[in-house]
Order: C-alpha cells, then structure tokens, then sequence
C-alpha cells in the first residue's frame, strides 16, 4: 500500500476521533491531549536516548522535550475550558493545521518551485506553503462562517498567523529528527510516523493560540480572546 493510501486510512480514523473528542470535551478530552503528551514524551526521549551525547547535553535534551510535550497536555485543554467558544476554538485549530498540511502537500507537488528549506526538510516548496496557508485563511473563514462567529476578517488574520506558525513547528520537528538522524519520531501513526510527526505543526499552532488568548482573554475565557477582536 502507497504512503499516500496509509496516510489517508489513518486520517481517516484521527480526524473523526479527533473532533469527537474534542465536542465531547470533559475528562475524555483531558484524557486524550494527556496520551497524545504522553506518547510524543516517549518518541522524543527514544530519540534522545540513543544519541552520542554527553550527560549534560542528554539531561538538556530530557528537559526539553519534556517542556515540548507539556504544550499539548497543557494549551488544548486551556482553549476548550472556555465554555462560550472552547470548542470552536479547537475545531478552528484543527482546520487550520490540517489544511495547511493537506494543501501544501499537493500544492508543492502539483507546483514544485524553489525550496523551503531544503537543508531541513528537502521536500517542502514555497509554492506549498504559500498554497497551504492560502487554503486555510478559506477553510477558517468558512468555519467563522459556521458557528456565526463576527468579524471574519480577524479570523481569516488569525489563521494566518497560525498556518505560518504551524509550518515553523513541522519544521522546527523536522530539524530535531535530522538533529538525531531519523526519518521519523516512531511508527506509531500508519503513513505519518509517529504522534510527533503528527502533531508538530498543531503544537506550535496551539501554543500560539493559548497565548494570544489569555493575553486578550485572561485565564478565564482564551478561546474568546483568540476569536473575538
């Protein structure tokens, strides 16, 4: 089977869980972003564990993954506890990463053109991130759309700046495997290799967002302060 046919069975089954998790939202989605943190913990040690590094290096790498995965069981969950937009605000997430992701690919391969950056991630076009980026201002506006939500214009601001931001951490991903000579985090994911390959541009994404929520929000209602300007 294509990896293209093994990426597409696995979406297949992520994306239903994903959102439905996410409406449900409770212990079930804590529980959720808790095993996705868990496993992407685990693939970054393993990629750490077998490097030659010294003690102090090793223990540097340990702390940061652990910080790294810390975002996923920490960010979603503060979005989603708004209970007015919590779940619009991880389903907008959800499209941006996702689109951006699923676009580019066919983008940059319909388009091809100068690399990204070819020393990191030597398959990944401009024209793909362009595209990518493109597609996901369309995807969020639809979903502003959708839940009625006002100014679409800053939603559309919005997913900008996490589409961007989303390719910067599937490159930031990219970078730390080649750091440690791999190809992919594990095997966990059919077609995607592992939960950190998977996850790497939602990482960022919704880092990003968690701040730019409580900043404008405070602690008590971020998936407001991330949506409504």
């Amino acid at each position: 089977m294509s990896n293209l046919a093994l990426r597409a069975i696995s979406a297949a089954v992520m994306i239903p869980l994903a959102l439905g998790v996410a409406y449900i939202g409770g212990w079930l989605f804590a529980l959720f972003w808790a095993a996705a943190a868990g496993a992407v913990l685990w693939e970054w040690f393993a990629l750490v564990r077998v490097a030659t590094l010294t003690p102090a290096q090793r223990a540097r790498w340990y702390v940061a993954g652990i910080g790294y995965a810390a975002v996923l069981a920490w960010a979603p969950l503060l979005l989603r506890a708004d209970a007015a937009y919590g779940f619009f605000a991880i389903v907008l997430l959800f499209g941006v990463v996702w689109t951006t992701d699923i676009a580019a690919y066919f983008v940059g391969r319909a388009f091809g053109g100068p690399k990204l950056m070819p020393s990191v991630s030597p398959k990944k076009t401009w024209s793909g991130a362009v595209g990518g980026t493109l597609a996901a201002i369309a995807v969020a506006v639809l979903l502003a759309r959708l839940f009625g939500a006002p100014h679409w214009a800053a939603i559309a601001a919005v997913a900008l700046l996490l589409s961007v931001l989303s390719q910067m951490g599937d490159l930031f991903e990219s970078w730390i495997k080649r750091r440690f000579g791999a190809k992919d985090a594990s095997q966990l994911i059919p077609g995607h290799g592992g939960v950190m390959d998977r996850l790497d541009g939602f990482w960022a994404a919704v880092l990003a967002a968690a701040v730019i929520g409580i900043l404008r929000g405070g602690f008590e209602a971020p998936a407001r302060g991330l949506l409504i300007w």
